[in-house]
């Protein structure tokens, strides 16, 4: 059984718990970066309404962010080993006999033979759970910053608006 244990303990668990981390971190980085893409389309793109022209951001519209809150990491392993032996003989004795003398033979067999059955099953299961979050509170001042000063700068077309050049 030394040899089972062994082979529970090779398991790289470490590793895939490393591996799931580290996939979550940089799932969460592009989910990230999908997000901060969609601001920037939202501010981009601009409707016309009443003559005037308004982004998206501008009109209200934001970015949904998202953030893994419960990943599981299951694993189930099954090891099993079965040794067996197995001892065999077998005797076969023949005579003759002639006048005079007498003739006997004899073959012996023996057999020995050792059986090793293995087997091994593994399962895993991953669960993770994606929750939309509030946007940044910094985010949503500067938003109501833009939207304020781009309204202001429709109604008054001859003020100019200040840019923040703390970005």
């Amino acid at each position: 059984m030394g040899r089972i244990t062994r082979e529970i303990q090779n398991a790289p668990l470490p590793e895939m718990v490393k591996s799931l981390g580290i996939g979550i971190a940089q799932a969460q980085r592009a989910l990230d970066r999908v997000s901060m893409d969609l601001a920037k389309e939202l501010v981009n793109t601009k409707i016309e309404m009443g003559g005037e022209e308004y982004s998206l951001l501008a009109l209200g519209f934001t970015p949904t962010f998202y953030q893994y809150v419960d990943t599981f990491f299951e694993c189930k392993m099954s090891v099993s080993m079965v040794e067996s032996r197995e001892f065999g003989a077998s005797v076969s004795v023949s005579a003759g006999f002639s006048v005079g003398f007498a003739a006997v033979s004899a073959t012996v067999s023996a057999s020995y033979s050792q059986k090793y059955q293995y087997s091994a099953e593994a399962s895993s299961l991953i669960r993770t759970k994606l929750v939309t979050v509030p946007n940044p509170p910094v985010f949503e001042q500067r938003l109501q910053s833009m939207i304020e000063a781009e309204l202001e700068s429709k109604r008054n077309p001859n003020t100019t608006t200040p840019t923040n050049t703390n970005s």
